[in-house]
């Protein structure tokens, strides 16, 4: 029998609640203070009304997929637009690496768990994770009334007595719905990519098939976010803006290098900049994206402005190349070459279609006052981004084919070598 607490539950049990909760602080914390400092780097600690405490709630509702709602107000004789679509995923990325480890750490010393074990640990941080997001959603709400300088705008907003607000709340079904998905998600997602982590004879199978693509995957995107922090660590310490720098990496380093990622496979983004927006991005961006126009991202006219940008084509390359010969060396050692390859690709194109939708960004604020709309100043702005996903599957597809081709040749290259030992692949058919 299962040793008991003298309110009748296991000790187990209690331990289990105990470690779920460990798992959702730590991420909680570690996301805030990411999401802080992000912030307050970005000039967000001067905020009217003590608001800064719920806007970074709100950045980290915002980072695992919660809906936070822009919201307006300007009297009876004017009318608001508001929307808000962007995900920091620099906050998102330091959340599911702490509840991955947190998930995966105690499941390492097993030789073999059963799927209701699994489940039961997944439920129990999917439960705590509930209540810490519901909590996170009543903290980010937040209404700023608008400063309406001077000019014309000003004289027609005294004149009707109108006094602009606008704010921010939070869907909480919504939140709660996306939030439990990305946990699930990033769950599944550790149990396939985890070698050592024990799985149920019936997934055993599952994992051989996809593990190492997966696997691959993960680790080009993180490498991907790593030479993003030693580039923005270079740039801060060696041409000033630290702080700008600062915020770059704490809030949206993996947007931009997933970004340029995209781009240096030849896919395509569209996108706009107009008004007051001042989000932390390079000065590179903000000048291709900014104007009465949409813009075009792509490697041709990103080296309009600088050349340096073909580098991106080479980068790709070999961070491709790479993972291609992970993926290999993960695999069965008799997988034939063109199903390293269509692996490759098929995995490749996943990411890259993952990156196009976390990589969208869409804010729009309008004020306009018996119908004038776009009355200037800081009342009205547009910020969107928007990749072509067919172009960047496509690119997708044409690089996972041949870099798993060659990842597989050259792997299988190294392990014929005399001298050399075979490594065996995963249990499981090819």
């Amino acid at each position: 029998m299962r040793p008991r607490t003298p309110d009748g539950r296991s000790v187990a049990d209690r331990d289990g609640w105990l470690d779920a909760l460990l798992i959702v602080l730590g991420a909680l914390i570690a996301m805030g203070v990411v999401a802080g400092l992000g912030l307050w780097a970005a000039g967000a600690a001067e905020l009217p009304d003590n608001a800064f405490g719920r806007v970074v709630a709100a950045t980290v509702v915002t980072s695992v997929g919660g809906t936070v709602e822009v919201r307006g107000d300007a009297g009876g004789l004017a009318r608001t637009d508001a929307h808000l679509v962007l995900l920091p995923l620099s906050v998102t990325v330091t959340g599911a690496l702490v509840f991955t480890a947190g998930f995966l750490r105690p499941l390492r010393h097993r030789p073999a768990v059963d799927a209701p074990a699994l489940v039961v640990r997944a439920a129990r941080i999917a439960v705590l994770w509930a209540v810490a997001l519901t909590g996170l959603c009543f903290a980010a709400r937040q209404d700023f009334r608008i400063s309406l300088g001077a000019g014309a705008a000003r004289d027609l907003i005294e004149i009707f007595g109108v006094s602009p607000v606008v704010g921010f709340t939070t869907d909480v079904p919504l939140t709660l719905l996306f939030g439990l998905l990305w946990l699930a998600g990033m769950l599944l997602l550790a149990l396939l990519v985890s070698a050592a982590a024990p799985l149920p004879p019936g997934a055993l199978r599952l994992r051989a098939a996809v593990g190492p693509a997966a696997y691959a995957m993960v680790v080009l995107l993180l490498v991907c976010v790593a030479v993003g922090v030693v580039v923005g660590l270079v740039v801060a310490t060696s041409r000033g803006h630290p702080a700008e720098t600062l915020a770059v990496l704490l809030l949206g380093l993996p947007n931009l290098v997933w970004l340029a990622f995209t781009i240096g496979l030849g896919a395509t983004w569209h996108g706009r900049v107009d008004g007051p927006f001042a989000l932390p991005m390079p000065r590179l961006l903000d000048r291709v994206l900014r104007g009465p126009d949409v813009s075009t991202l792509d490697l041709r006219s990103l080296a309009a402005y600088d050349g340096r940008v073909w580098w991106l084509v080479g980068i790709d390359a070999v961070l491709l190349l790479g993972a291609a010969v992970v993926m290999a060396v993960r695999s069965p050692v008799r997988l034939p070459l063109w199903r390293h390859a269509v692996r490759m690709a098929v995995a490749l194109a996943l990411t890259v279609l993952t990156v196009c939708l976390v990589g969208r960004v869409s804010v729009r604020f309008g004020l306009s006052v018996l119908g004038i709309g776009n009355l200037g100043g800081d009342l009205t702005g547009e910020l969107f981004l928007r990749a072509e996903v067919g172009t960047a599957l496509g690119v997708a597809v044409l690089w996972g084919l041949v870099t798993g081709f060659l990842g597989g040749l050259l792997t299988r290259a190294v392990r014929g070598r005399p001298g050399r030992r075979t490594a065996k692949g995963p249990p499981g058919r090819a």
